[in-house]
C-alpha cells in the first residue's frame, strides 16, 4: 500500500506539553530555549523566570537558591538569565513532529491540548464515505455479506441501512494495530489483512477498512451519495 497519510486520521497525534525556557545573555546574543535539567523539574515558574541560569546544548539549571552539582556544572559553560518559562504545545502530524504553539501557563497548555483532542469513544468514530472508494465488485461483496454471517476471523460485520442503499460496517477490535491486534486476538495486521484476501475479501475493500480500522473508526458508512474523502484512492464505475 502506499505510505501517503491516512485520510481517516483526523487532528494532530500525540500532542504533549513541554516547559521550556527563553534564555538571554549579557552580550545581548539572540536569545535561545532549552528545558530545565531533570533535577530540577520541581521548580515552580516563579523559582525559575528571571533567575539567573548555566546552561548547554542539552538543558539548563537555576544557579540562584539551588545547589547544582559538580558534575552538572561542568556540562555547563555558558551562563544567562531566564526571561520567561513557556508551555509549548506540541505533537505530530503525518508522522512529523510539529510545534503548535506556545502558552505562559500550563494549565492553558492542557486546555489547548484537550481542545485539540479527538476523544476517542466520544466522535469522529463514524464516517460515511462514497462507494466511489471501492470496486463495483467490492460493493457486491459487501452486500452479498449483509445477508450473511460475516466469516470468522474478518474482524467486522456487515448490515444493511434500512430503506436506504448504502451498506454499514462494524468493525471490531480496532485500532488493528499490531500490538492491539496481538493482544485481542493473537495476530499482527498484517496476519488479518493475509486472511482477509485469502478468503476472497476485494483488495479494495481490504485497503480502506484497514486505514479506517488504524484510526479507531468504529462504523463506516459506503452511500453512493455521500462526499469522497480526500486522499483516498478512488475507482472508476
Amino acid at each position: 500500500m502506499s505510505q501517503t497519510p491516512n485520510p481517516f486520521i483526523r487532528g494532530y497525534q500525540n500532542l504533549h506539553v513541554v516547559r521550556t525556557l527563553c534564555i538571554t545573555y549579557e552580550d545581548d546574543s539572540p536569545p535561545v530555549w532549552r528545558q530545565l535539567h531533570p533535577s530540577q523539574a520541581h521548580l515552580l515558574d516563579d523559582q525559575i523566570a528571571q533567575f539567573p541560569c548555566i546552561l548547554c546544548n542539552d538543558f539548563v539549571l537555576i544557579t540562584e537558591g539551588q545547589e547544582v552539582g559538580d558534575d552538572l556544572e561542568a556540562q555547563c559553560q555558558t551562563e544567562g538569565i531566564v526571561r520567561s518559562v513557556v508551555y509549548a504545545v506540541l505533537g505530530s502530524d503525518a508522522g512529523q513532529p510539529i510545534h503548535i504553539g506556545d502558552t505562559y501557563a500550563a494549565e492553558d497548555a492542557r486546555e489547548v491540548v484537550r481542545r485539540l483532542t479527538f476523544e476517542t469513544g466520544f466522535y469522529s468514530r463514524c464516517w460515511e464515505i462514497s462507494t466511489a472508494h471501492i470496486t463495483e465488485e467490492a460493493g457486491c461483496y459487501l452486500t452479498e455479506l449483509a445477508d450473511i454471517a460475516t466469516p470468522i476471523g474478518f474482524l467486522f460485520v456487515v448490515f444493511r441501512i434500512p430503506y436506504s442503499p448504502a451498506i454499514g460496517v462494524k468493525v471490531i477490535a480496532t485500532p488493528w494495530t499490531d500490538a492491539n491486534l496481538q493482544y485481542v486476538e493473537g495476530i499482527t495486521a498484517e496476519q488479518l489483512r493475509q486472511e482477509q484476501c485469502d478468503k476472497g475479501m476485494p483488495e479494495s475493500l481490504v485497503n480502506v477498512l484497514h486505514l479506517a480500522a488504524l484510526a479507531d473508526v468504529r462504523i463506516l458508512i459506503f452511500d453512493a451519495d455521500a462526499p469522497v474523502l480526500d486522499g483516498l484512492p478512488l475507482y472508476e464505475e
